[in-house]
Protein backbone atom coordinates (compact mmCIF):
# COMPACT_ATOMS: atom_id res chain seq x y z
CA UNK A 1 0.00 0.00 0.00
CA UNK A 2 1.31 3.44 -0.87
CA UNK A 3 1.92 6.16 1.69
CA UNK A 4 -1.36 8.07 1.78
CA UNK A 5 -0.85 9.88 5.05
CA UNK A 6 2.51 11.67 5.06
CA UNK A 7 1.46 14.76 3.12
CA UNK A 8 -1.50 15.30 5.44
CA UNK A 9 0.23 14.88 8.82
CA UNK A 10 3.71 16.24 8.09
CA UNK A 11 2.82 19.98 8.18
CA UNK A 12 1.81 19.58 11.81
CA UNK A 13 5.10 17.85 12.64
CA UNK A 14 7.40 20.26 10.85
CA UNK A 15 5.90 23.56 12.02
CA UNK A 16 8.29 23.59 15.01
CA UNK A 17 10.76 21.21 16.66
CA UNK A 18 8.36 20.53 19.54
CA UNK A 19 4.68 19.59 19.55
CA UNK A 20 3.37 20.44 23.02
CA UNK A 21 1.45 17.60 24.66
CA UNK A 22 -0.96 19.31 27.01
CA UNK A 23 -3.54 18.39 29.61
CA UNK A 24 -6.29 20.92 30.29
CA UNK A 25 -9.50 20.90 32.28
CA UNK A 26 -11.53 23.82 30.93
CA UNK A 27 -12.06 25.89 27.79
CA UNK A 28 -10.58 28.93 29.51
CA UNK A 29 -7.41 27.01 30.31
CA UNK A 30 -7.21 25.70 26.78
CA UNK A 31 -7.55 29.11 25.17
CA UNK A 32 -4.97 30.75 27.42
CA UNK A 33 -2.53 27.89 27.02
CA UNK A 34 -2.88 27.71 23.25
CA UNK A 35 -2.39 31.46 22.87
CA UNK A 36 0.78 31.29 24.97
CA UNK A 37 2.19 28.36 23.00
CA UNK A 38 1.45 29.98 19.64
CA UNK A 39 3.00 33.26 20.82
CA UNK A 40 6.09 31.28 21.81
CA UNK A 41 6.43 29.72 18.37
CA UNK A 42 4.75 26.32 18.86
CA UNK A 43 1.62 26.30 16.68
CA UNK A 44 0.85 22.57 16.70
CA UNK A 45 -0.75 21.60 20.01
CA UNK A 46 -1.81 18.11 21.07
CA UNK A 47 -4.63 18.24 23.62
CA UNK A 48 -4.72 14.88 25.38
CA UNK A 49 -8.15 13.39 25.95
CA UNK A 50 -7.32 12.53 29.54
CA UNK A 51 -9.71 14.84 31.37
CA UNK A 52 -13.48 15.21 31.32
CA UNK A 53 -13.12 18.74 29.97
CA UNK A 54 -10.51 18.03 27.30
CA UNK A 55 -12.89 17.88 24.33
CA UNK A 56 -14.58 21.17 25.27
CA UNK A 57 -11.15 22.76 25.70
CA UNK A 58 -10.10 21.48 22.28
CA UNK A 59 -13.27 22.89 20.75
CA UNK A 60 -12.62 26.27 22.39
CA UNK A 61 -9.06 26.37 21.05
CA UNK A 62 -10.25 25.48 17.55
CA UNK A 63 -12.75 28.35 17.58
CA UNK A 64 -10.90 31.01 19.56
CA UNK A 65 -7.22 30.50 18.64
CA UNK A 66 -7.15 30.25 14.85
CA UNK A 67 -3.35 30.30 14.68
CA UNK A 68 -3.18 27.11 16.74
CA UNK A 69 -3.07 23.81 14.85
CA UNK A 70 -4.91 21.88 17.51
CA UNK A 71 -4.97 18.11 17.58
CA UNK A 72 -6.49 15.48 19.83
CA UNK A 73 -4.14 13.12 21.64
CA UNK A 74 -4.68 9.82 23.47
CA UNK A 75 -7.31 8.88 20.89
CA UNK A 76 -8.33 5.30 21.64
CA UNK A 77 -11.59 4.69 19.79
CA UNK A 78 -13.70 5.55 16.77
CA UNK A 79 -16.05 7.57 18.97
CA UNK A 80 -13.23 9.70 20.36
CA UNK A 81 -11.86 10.24 16.87
CA UNK A 82 -15.23 11.28 15.48
CA UNK A 83 -15.92 13.55 18.46
CA UNK A 84 -12.51 15.19 18.03
CA UNK A 85 -13.24 15.92 14.37
CA UNK A 86 -16.61 17.41 15.33
CA UNK A 87 -14.88 19.57 17.95
CA UNK A 88 -12.53 21.03 15.36
CA UNK A 89 -9.36 18.96 15.74
CA UNK A 90 -6.96 19.26 12.82
CA UNK A 91 -5.12 16.00 13.50
CA UNK A 92 -5.30 12.95 15.76
CA UNK A 93 -2.62 11.19 17.82
CA UNK A 94 -2.90 7.73 19.36
CA UNK A 95 -0.60 5.93 21.81
CA UNK A 96 -0.83 2.80 19.67
CA UNK A 97 -2.95 1.43 16.86
CA UNK A 98 -5.76 -1.11 16.59
CA UNK A 99 -7.48 -2.38 13.47
CA UNK A 100 -10.73 -0.68 14.43
CA UNK A 101 -9.08 2.67 15.12
CA UNK A 102 -7.13 2.62 11.86
CA UNK A 103 -10.30 1.72 9.98
CA UNK A 104 -12.13 4.60 11.61
CA UNK A 105 -9.41 7.07 10.71
CA UNK A 106 -9.52 6.04 7.06
CA UNK A 107 -13.03 7.50 6.98
CA UNK A 108 -12.15 10.81 8.65
CA UNK A 109 -11.13 14.07 6.97
CA UNK A 110 -8.09 14.73 9.18
CA UNK A 111 -4.79 12.83 9.52
CA UNK A 112 -3.73 10.44 12.25
CA UNK A 113 -0.32 10.02 13.89
CA UNK A 114 -0.42 6.46 15.26
CA UNK A 115 1.90 5.31 17.99
CA UNK A 116 4.40 2.45 17.86
CA UNK A 117 7.02 1.12 20.25
CA UNK A 118 8.38 -1.97 18.48
CA UNK A 119 9.71 -2.89 15.06
CA UNK A 120 6.75 -5.17 14.45
CA UNK A 121 4.29 -2.37 15.20
CA UNK A 122 6.17 -0.07 12.83
CA UNK A 123 6.13 -2.71 10.08
CA UNK A 124 2.40 -3.23 10.52
CA UNK A 125 1.68 0.49 10.27
CA UNK A 126 4.05 0.72 7.31
CA UNK A 127 1.99 -1.93 5.52
CA UNK A 128 -1.12 0.16 6.29
CA UNK A 129 0.44 3.16 4.56
CA UNK A 130 1.85 5.11 7.50
CA UNK A 131 5.35 6.58 7.27
CA UNK A 132 5.04 9.18 10.05
CA UNK A 133 4.62 7.68 13.50
CA UNK A 134 4.63 8.58 17.14
CA UNK A 135 7.34 6.69 19.05
CA UNK A 136 5.75 6.11 22.44
CA UNK A 137 6.72 5.81 25.21
CA UNK A 138 10.04 6.98 23.84
CA UNK A 139 12.13 6.83 26.99
CA UNK A 140 11.05 3.42 28.31
CA UNK A 141 10.99 1.98 24.76
CA UNK A 142 14.68 2.65 24.13
CA UNK A 143 15.06 6.38 23.51
CA UNK A 144 17.41 7.80 20.88
CA UNK A 145 19.43 4.59 20.69
CA UNK A 146 16.38 2.63 19.56
CA UNK A 147 15.45 5.21 16.92
CA UNK A 148 19.03 5.24 15.64
CA UNK A 149 18.96 1.45 15.31
CA UNK A 150 15.70 1.55 13.35
CA UNK A 151 17.04 4.14 10.89
CA UNK A 152 18.84 1.90 8.38
CA UNK A 153 16.33 -1.00 8.15
CA UNK A 154 13.21 1.23 8.20
CA UNK A 155 14.62 4.18 6.32
CA UNK A 156 11.43 5.81 5.03
CA UNK A 157 9.69 6.07 8.41
CA UNK A 158 10.12 9.21 10.52
CA UNK A 159 9.03 9.75 14.09
CA UNK A 160 7.76 12.13 16.71
CA UNK A 161 9.11 10.62 19.94
CA UNK A 162 6.95 11.33 22.98
CA UNK A 163 7.15 10.16 26.56
CA UNK A 164 10.19 10.91 28.66
CA UNK A 165 11.31 13.69 26.32
CA UNK A 166 12.55 16.84 28.05
CA UNK A 167 14.53 19.98 27.40
CA UNK A 168 17.62 18.07 28.52
CA UNK A 169 17.37 15.29 25.92
CA UNK A 170 15.26 16.83 23.13
CA UNK A 171 18.31 17.80 21.06
CA UNK A 172 19.60 14.23 21.16
CA UNK A 173 16.36 13.08 19.56
CA UNK A 174 16.21 15.97 17.09
CA UNK A 175 19.73 15.21 15.85
CA UNK A 176 18.54 11.90 14.39
CA UNK A 177 17.64 11.89 10.68
CA UNK A 178 14.49 9.87 11.30
CA UNK A 179 13.06 12.34 13.84
CA UNK A 180 10.90 15.19 12.56
CA UNK A 181 10.03 16.68 15.94
CA UNK A 182 9.49 15.69 19.55
CA UNK A 183 6.36 15.72 21.64
CA UNK A 184 6.77 17.24 25.06
CA UNK A 185 4.74 18.18 28.10
CA UNK A 186 7.51 20.19 29.75
CA UNK A 187 6.47 23.32 27.87
CA UNK A 188 3.11 23.29 29.67
CA UNK A 189 3.76 22.28 33.29
CA UNK A 190 0.65 21.48 35.29
CA UNK A 191 1.27 24.09 37.96
CA UNK A 192 1.65 26.83 35.36
CA UNK A 193 -1.53 25.76 33.57
CA UNK A 194 -3.49 25.64 36.84
CA UNK A 195 -2.22 29.08 37.82
CA UNK A 196 -2.82 30.55 34.39
CA UNK A 197 0.82 31.58 34.21
CA UNK A 198 0.80 32.09 30.47
CA UNK A 199 3.91 34.26 30.51
CA UNK A 200 5.93 31.35 31.91
CA UNK A 201 4.52 28.97 29.31
CA UNK A 202 5.23 31.41 26.49
CA UNK A 203 8.85 31.65 27.69
CA UNK A 204 9.15 27.86 27.78
CA UNK A 205 7.64 27.67 24.30
CA UNK A 206 10.16 30.17 22.94
CA UNK A 207 12.97 28.11 24.44
CA UNK A 208 11.58 24.94 22.85
CA UNK A 209 10.98 26.59 19.48
CA UNK A 210 14.65 27.54 19.35
CA UNK A 211 15.84 23.94 19.71
CA UNK A 212 17.70 22.36 16.84
CA UNK A 213 19.83 19.35 16.12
Amino acid sequence: MTDIHTARIEPFLTAAPVVPVVTVETPTQGIGLARALVAGGLPSVEVTLRTSGAMKALEAIAHEVPKARVGAGTVMSRMQAEDAVAAGAKFLVSPGATDSLLAACEDLPIPMLPGAATASEIMRLHEAGYRRLKFFPAGPAGGPAMLKAWGPPIADVKFCPTGGVSLDNATEYLSLPNVLCVGGSWVAPGDAVSAGDWARIEALAKQAAALSA
